[in-house]
């Protein structure tokens, strides 16, 4: 997978926020974008202290998009970042979004902060990432099967979503790639899936012959993604919010 690594760089930069990471997430990260497939970047800012002391907080999120149109490459891309307060506050709930965005090898900006922030993350790994995984698949589900035709993506979302849940509750490791998890689960349905949605347009399609099948394997696959969360031996609680206070206090002050 070819990426414009050198012009998203240079997007990044006209952050209005000291950044310590940006990443790539979405089909990019999943390992199945579509040649018209957007680019979406996430990471975490640091909000000066005036931004943060007074009655209102502005920019705690920040979202950025571009028109391909206008922009010099013609990408299409969005750029959304937290400020590190509510990153961290998210990485002790049970977000597997944050989790991902932060672990993706797909890097586009990153700091030493960086590097120590997925170190100190991997005590925020808990059991109950399970339920963010089954209610995660199972929206994925449902809008896969009310629309008419169906289309490939929101399928695709759906089985990445399983096999990252179940691999996480198996090894307490962030995977989000639908090609490297699907080495272990062996598939056979998913390199045609992703084969469909890469070659073609977002809006590929299914036959409807297939429904039947995948809407089996969606109730087997989420039965699994319960089971082993139920048995997971991950921890209860995150066990990182006091190194995640001092570094904080580190990034906000300069220390």
């Amino acid at each position: 997978m070819n990426l414009p690594l050198d012009q998203l760089r240079a997007r990044v930069t006209a952050h209005p926020h000291p950044l310590i990471f940006a990443t790539i997430s979405g089909a990019h990260l999943y390992g199945f974008p579509s040649p018209d497939s957007d680019f979406d970047l996430r990471g975490a800012h640091i909000l000066p202290l005036p931004k943060i002391l007074g009655l209102d907080i502005h920019d705690e999120t920040i979202e950025i998009s571009n028109d391909p149109a206008t922009d010099p490459d013609h990408l299409e891309f969005d750029i959304v970042s937290h400020d590190i307060k509510k990153f961290f506050t998210l990485l002790l709930k049970k977000n597997g979004y944050v989790l991902e965005q932060l672990y993706s090898p797909l890097i586009i900006h990153t700091t030493p902060a960086h590097a120590e922030l997925k170190s100190i993350a991997t005590g925020c790994i808990t059991k109950h990432h399970g339920y963010h995984y089954l209610g995660f698949a199972d929206t994925q589900w449902k809008l896969f099967s009310k629309e008419s035709p169906h289309r490939v993506k929101p399928l695709l979302y759906t089985y990445r979503v399983l096999l990252t849940g179940i691999h996480l509750m198996r090894t307490g490791q962030i995977e989000a790639n639908l090609n490297i998890l699907n080495d272990s689960f062996q598939l056979p349905y998913i390199p045609d899936l992703i084969a469909r949605k890469t070659a073609g347009p977002e809006q590929s399609t299914l036959d409807n012959a297939d429904y039947a099948f995948h809407e089996s394997e969606f109730h087997r696959l989420y039965a699994l993604l319960q089971t082993e969360h139920e048995r997971s031996s991950l921890p209860e609680s995150p066990t990182a919010r006091s190194a995640l206070n001092d570094l904080l206090i580190r990034l906000r002050t300069g220390c």
